[in-house]
């Protein structure tokens, strides 16, 4: 009796080749997390460590209280900043998903005449330049009285061209038949988006989720045109006041950095693996 060896070339180089990218992906991830090591390294450094040339990962004097307790006397309006960025962010966010989900679920599900041109049209702003439109919108926000007020922050950005397609994908992934049994039961297209199709994106969702918090939370530019004022800054302008004309307190600016920092790390880490998930669906067609 003859036995015949069903190893292949292949499998014999799957465990180099896993091996190769696992190793690849460790040098990516400590490429990555080394700059927030060092932020957090900064942060509780005394000023006469920062001129050191030796690279100290671990602060010889650790003055991480004091260092906070600064920064509130050079900016005392930090938490206000931290704030409004919360305000603007949780805005966005949900402004977001009102329009986008709206918006997304009749591309997917309704056929109307010029549904693909328009969605064509959608997309297209993914192509503009945000400089471009910036300066037509403060004068459009200066016109109606909104300059220096969160709402000029807010509600311009509560539609997303990329939003609109991640949701569009995600929708079309579900099975047309449980939305149809859903109407047979009585329920309107609101009902069905609400109890059916919103349930069952959790992963797009939570994708949809990360990267408009983030960039929310990120914005400068467009807060720094539309509201500047010491009640309206988000903190990331915050942050920018730390840096002198002549002198930069670095310890300081990294210890408000890794303030501003945590929530974004927290709120990834949570959802980390529903975003991973929502991407790949994203790019599926049905």
């Amino acid at each position: 009796m003859e036995f015949v060896d069903q190893t292949s070339p292949s499998s014999d180089l799957g465990l180099p080749i896993r091996i190769l990218t696992y190793g690849i992906l460790m040098v990516g991830a400590v490429v990555m997390v080394l700059p927030f090591l060092w932020m957090a390294s900064t942060a509780c450094k005394p000023p006469t460590e920062l001129s050191n040339l030796t690279i100290r990962w671990i602060p010889q004097n650790p003055v991480c209280r004091e260092n906070l307790a600064k920064l509130y006397d050079q900016s005392p309006n930090f938490n206000r900043y931290l704030l409004n960025s919360g305000l603007v962010t949780i805005g966005r966010t949900l402004g977001q998903l009102v329009t986008c989900s709206l918006a997304a679920y009749g591309f997917a599900r309704f056929r109307f005449p010029g549904r693909s041109i328009t969605f064509a049209l959608c997309l297209g702003l993914l192509m503009i330049p945000f400089q471009a439109i910036i300066i037509p919108e403060y004068f459009l926000l200066r016109q109606i009285g909104w300059l220096n007020t969160l709402t000029a922050v807010i509600v311009p950005g509560v539609f997303s061209a990329f939003a609109l397609f991640l949701l569009r994908q995600a929708f079309l992934q579900i099975p047309l038949e449980l939305e149809e049994s859903a109407m047979l039961d009585g329920a309107n297209p609101l009902q069905v988006l609400w109890y059916i199709t919103l349930p069952l994106s959790v992963p797009a969702l939570a994708a949809f989720a990360v990267i408009t918090i983030q960039a929310a939370w990120n914005d400068f530019l467009f807060p720094l045109v539309a509201a500047n004022t010491p009640n309206t800054r988000v903190v990331t302008i915050g942050i920018s006041l730390l840096q002198g004309e002549r002198n930069t307190a670095w310890n300081l600016l990294m210890m408000g950095s890794l303030l501003a920092t945590l929530p974004m790390l927290i709120i990834f880490v949570v959802l980390q693996r529903y975003f991973v998930e929502g991407v790949a669906l994203s790019g599926l067609k049905r």
